[in-house]
């Protein structure tokens, strides 16, 4: 067929980018500056991103920001952010700012299991499949023993080995439901490692096991993989402070904002349709310091989004509770994050953010990405129900456009110095650029 390809990923770098040109850009000039204007000038540093994904051309490039001034704990952090959305970081940085002298942010993990599971097939009575991996549960855990022993050292490792019978669910399926602890590591092939073991461990023995009938002894595994729900990998970030101190230029009125807002995140637990966006706001503060770090930002969307489901609808992940005199604003959020292995050692930027952090546990980044989405869903959540949404943003998006139209910095210094008493808006911004070049 037109347009494939044998072999492509065998072929050198240079090769795989002719390849692409030739067949599809006609501007073979242009096409092949874009591609190479993005390569790192230190060949060891580009040959290391090359390396992390097959088929590599280039280096797609984020904006890596950060937001300071949050208090986190009584303690003081800057926070990294690798987002493109032009309003993230500057929303972070204003949340930071006005809770400072509000007491700050406070976070707890309240637990760091996370879960795999072996899933497999199986014909016969359920009592005798029971009692065969009540007499194999010691086995399973000791075969791993050679995957285990460096992740015990440090305390952590296998917390415990259910069988869970989901035949109401699917015909003959049944699990191995596995509960871990991987400390400050992602643990993805940790865990994976130690499934794949426990499945070989689990068939050998079924064929061993004298009680199964001919049929009994077949366990069939399907597959064995970890989870990215981890609802008991859960951690808590809060902001509190008396109703009359949230007084600032945008609320003078306190009590009338803490029960629009508060009206605002009830509306988010009950509509769906509004909770997605009121979530995926949470998750512009979550997932920007997550990729900063070096972590699957993809998983922790699943599990969170999964998490935000838990009732059976899709709900706000924060809550808001009012007393006489005091507001509090909190979200408990699962979060499966590491601070070893995977990029954190391998890409120079996810270890410089790192050492910005301070070199954070797992334990102590868990907190510090939970206060960033609660930071982002306060600064959204008070800008909706004071000056609206746009104002701010369009504002940050102006450079955006203005980029667009290829402004010169005097064009863009005008318009900006226009833009500060007047509404943003991509039409007025267009109308702005053309009244300037005619004048």
């Amino acid at each position: 067929m037109q347009n494939t390809i044998s072999g492509f990923s065998k072929l050198k770098k240079a090769e795989k980018i002719d390849w692409l040109l030739s067949t599809y850009f006609s501007d073979n000039v242009n096409s092949r500056t874009t591609i190479t204007q993005y390569w790192n000038t230190d060949e060891k540093l580009q040959k290391l991103h090359d390396e992390f994904i097959e088929n590599t051309i280039s280096n797609f490039y984020l904006p890596l920001g950060v937001a300071p001034n949050f208090l986190i704990n009584d303690q003081v952090y800057t926070i990294p952010m690798a987002i493109e959305e032009s309003s993230v970081v500057a929303a972070a940085s204003k949340s930071a700012k006005f809770w400072f002298d509000r007491g700050g942010f406070k976070a707890k993990v309240l637990s760091t299991t996370k879960i795999g599971q072996v899933h497999f097939t199986y014909h016969g009575d359920t009592e005798r499949l029971r009692r065969f991996f009540n007499i194999i549960k010691p086995k399973l855990i000791n075969e791993t023993s050679h995957i285990t022993k460096n992740m015990e050292r440090r305390g952590g490792g296998i917390l415990d080995i259910e069988l869970k019978d989901k035949t109401n669910e699917l015909d003959n399926y049944y699990q191995l439901h596995v509960t871990f602890e991987t400390l400050d590591a992602m643990g993805a092939n940790f865990i994976n490692s130690c499934l794949e073991q426990f499945a070989k461990t689990l068939t050998n023995e079924a064929q061993e096991f004298k009680t199964f009938t001919s049929v009994e002894k077949d366990i069939h595994i399907v597959m064995s993989i970890l989870s990215n729900y981890v609802p008991d990998c859960i951690v808590r970030a809060e902001v509190s402070c008396k109703i009359e101190d949230l007084k600032d230029k945008d609320i003078p009125n306190p009590k009338a904002f803490v029960e629009k807002f508060k009206q605002a995140v009830s509306i988010a637990e009950v509509e769906p349709h509004r909770a997605v966006t009121h979530n995926k706001g949470i998750m512009n503060g979550i997932d920007a310091v997550v990729l900063a770090t070096g972590n699957d930002f993809r998983a922790v969307e699943a599990g969170v989004h999964a998490y935000a489901s838990k009732s059976g609808r899709y709900s706000s992940l924060t809550h808001c509770k009012l007393t006489e005199d005091t507001f509090t604003f909190s979200m408990e959020i699962p979060l499966a994050l590491g601070t070893i292995g995977g990029l954190t050692t391998l890409h120079p930027l996810v270890k410089f953010a790192l050492q910005l952090l301070g070199n954070p546990s797992a334990k102590d980044l868990m907190k510090i990405v939970a206060v960033a989405g609660l930071a982002q869903n306060f600064a959204a959540l008070k800008s909706l129900t004071t000056t609206g949404i746009q104002k701010g943003h369009m504002k940050m998006h102006l450079m955006n456009i203005l980029n667009q139209f290829e402004a010169t910095n005097a064009e863009k210094d005008a318009i900006v110095n226009h833009f500060k008493t007047n509404t943003v808006t991509h039409s007025a911004v267009v109308e702005a650029i053309k009244a300037l070049r005619n004048h």
